[in-house]
C-alpha cells in the first residue's frame, strides 16, 4: 500500500469506537485527522490510498466539537478586567484551566472599566490557536462601557460612556484598538450608536445588544446596521411585553433581513434564566442559541469575596451577587455544567445541546469553517463525553490537552 507520506508526513490518527456529532445528528462513524484537521476518509482512502498511522478506540465516547465561550470574564483567581503588567499569565492561566471543561477557544471579556483598563489590556493578548498550553483565544469580548446605566447590572456607572457625534472617535478614545477584540457589546438606544454598529462591522467586529433598554424597534434597527448578538438575554434588558418585546422580540421578528440569523447568548447555570424561560427562548429560535458562562474570577474557587472588574462580588452557594446587594454578577459556572443543565431544563436532544456550546457561537463569529464542527477540513478541535456530557478527554488540532482521572 502506498505510504501516507506522497501528501504529507504528519501521521493520520483515526478515532474509532464513538459517535460523532456531524450535520446535527449523533453518528456511528470513525473520525480522521491529520495535519490538526479533519479529514474526509473516502479522498484519503481512494485518492491517496492512505491508512491510519495510530487508531484510537473512544470506548463508545461522544466526539463533538470543541465548545467555545464568548463570554468569560475570568476563573480560577483571575480576572481579566484588572490591569496588571502580565495580563497573558492570567489568560493563560484560565485558557489551560477551562480544558478540563471541553472548552478549546474562548474570548476573552471585558467588563465596563475606565479607558486605562483597556489601553493596558487589550495590547497584551493576541488571537492565537490553542494547543497544549491552553484554550485558543479569539479576540476580547468588551462588554460596555456604552451600555444603559438603568441595565447596568454589576457594571460601575462612573465608569459608563455615551457615543458622541459619530461614535467612531470615542471607540478608539476608550478602547485604544481593535485589533485584539471580536466583539463589543453596547446599547442600541443610545444616540449615534447605529453609526457605531456599522463602523464596527466594517471592521470585522461582531456586534452585541445589552444592558438596554431598547424596544424592538430600536433593537431591529441595530440589526439592520449590522448587530448579530443578543448578550445574555431575558438578563439587564427590558422584560417582554406583550405589546412592545425589546430586544427578546428579535428572536421571532420578521424585520431580520434576509439571510440573515440573530445569536443570543443564554447563561444556563439555574440561576440566571428559569428553565420556563430557557424553553420559550429555544423553542423560538433553537438555531440562535448560543450557551455563555459569563464565568468570573471566582468559579473554581471557595465561596467568598473576589472582584469583577472595578467591583467586588460576593459569592454564596452558585450565586454571585455584588456585595452588599442581590445584583447576580456573572457566575461560576463551567461550560460542561451549562451543557448538562441546559439539556435537562430544555428537554432538548443532545445534539441541541452540543451543538449550542459549539457551532452556533462559531457562526455567530463567522468561523465555522473551521471552528464548531466536525466536517471536513475543519480544526480537529475535539471533546470526547460520556452519556452523562462529562468531559472524558480534551484535543486541539487533533492533539490531547486534557485527560479526565480514571
Amino acid at each position: 500500500m502506498p505510504s501516507n507520506k506522497s501528501v504529507s508526513d504528519a501521521p493520520i490518527i483515526q478515532f474509532t469506537n464513538c459517535r460523532i456529532l456531524r450535520e446535527h445528528k449523533l453518528q456511528r462513524e470513525d473520525l480522521w485527522v491529520r495535519d490538526g484537521k479533519i479529514l474526509d476518509p473516502e479522498k484519503l482512502f481512494f485518492d491517496e490510498k492512505g491508512y491510519a498511522d495510530c487508531r484510537l478506540d473512544c470506548g463508545g465516547a461522544i466526539v463533538a466539537p470543541g465548545f467555545i465561550d464568548v463570554q468569560i470574564n475570568g476563573g480560577y483567581g483571575v480576572d481579566f478586567s484588572q490591569p496588571c503588567e502580565d495580563v497573558s499569565a492570567g489568560v493563560s492561566l484560565v485558557a489551560k484551566k477551562i480544558l478540563e471543561h471541553g472548552v478549546t477557544s474562548f474570548c476573552p471579556t471585558l467588563v465596563t472599566s475606565p479607558p486605562a483598563v483597556y489601553h493596558q489590556v487589550l495590547p497584551q493578548v493576541n488571537i492565537h490557536n490553542g494547543g497544549p498550553d491552553g484554550a485558543g483565544v479569539l479576540g476580547f469580548h468588551l462588554e460596555g462601557p456604552f451600555i444603559s446605566s438603568e441595565k447596568r447590572g454589576a457594571h460601575p456607572e462612573r465608569f459608563l460612556r455615551t457615543f458622541q457625534s459619530g461614535g467612531t472617535d470615542d471607540l478608539m478614545e476608550t478602547y485604544g484598538s481593535l485589533d485584539n477584540v471580536a466583539m463589543v457589546t453596547l446599547a442600541p438606544e443610545l444616540p449615534h450608536s447605529q453609526s457605531v454598529v456599522s463602523t464596527l462591522r466594517q471592521k470585522g467586529v461582531t456586534v452585541s445588544l445589552g444592558h438596554s433598554v431598547a424596544n424592538l424597534s430600536q433593537a431591529e434597527d441595530a440589526v439592520r446596521h449590522g448587530a448579530s448578538f443578543i448578550t445574555h438575554l431575558f438578563n439587564a434588558m427590558l422584560p417582554f411585553h406583550h405589546r412592545d418585546p425589546g430586544i427578546v422580540g428579535l428572536l421571532t421578528s420578521d424585520q431580520i433581513p434576509a439571510g440573515r440569523t440573530v445569536f443570543y447568548g443564554m447563561i444556563a447555570d439555574g440561576i440566571h434564566t428559569n428553565p420556563a424561560a430557557l424553553r420559550i427562548a429555544h423553542r423560538a429560535h433553537p438555531s440562535g442559541l448560543v450557551l455563555v458562562t459569563d464565568a468570573i474570577m471566582a468559579m473554581g474557587l471557595p465561596p467568598g469575596r473576589h472582584t469583577l472588574g472595578q467591583q467586588v462580588v460576593q459569592i454564596q452557594g452558585l450565586h454571585a451577587y455584588v456585595a452588599g446587594t442581590k445584583t447576580l454578577s456573572g457566575s461560576i459556572a463551567t461550560m460542561d455544567m451549562c451543557v448538562r443543565h441546559f439539556k435537562q431544563a430544555a428537554g432538548c436532544s443532545v445534539e441541541d445541546a452540543l451543538e449550542a456550546a459549539a457551532l452556533h457561537p462559531a457562526r455567530l463569529l463567522g468561523i465555522s469553517h473551521r471552528k464548531g464542527s466536525l466536517q471536513y477540513g475543519a480544526d480537529a478541535d475535539l471533546v470526547l463525553l460520556d452519556d452523562g456530557l462529562r468531559v472524558r478527554t480534551t484535543y486541539i488540532s487533533g492533539e490531547e490537552v486534557w485527560r479526565a482521572e480514571l
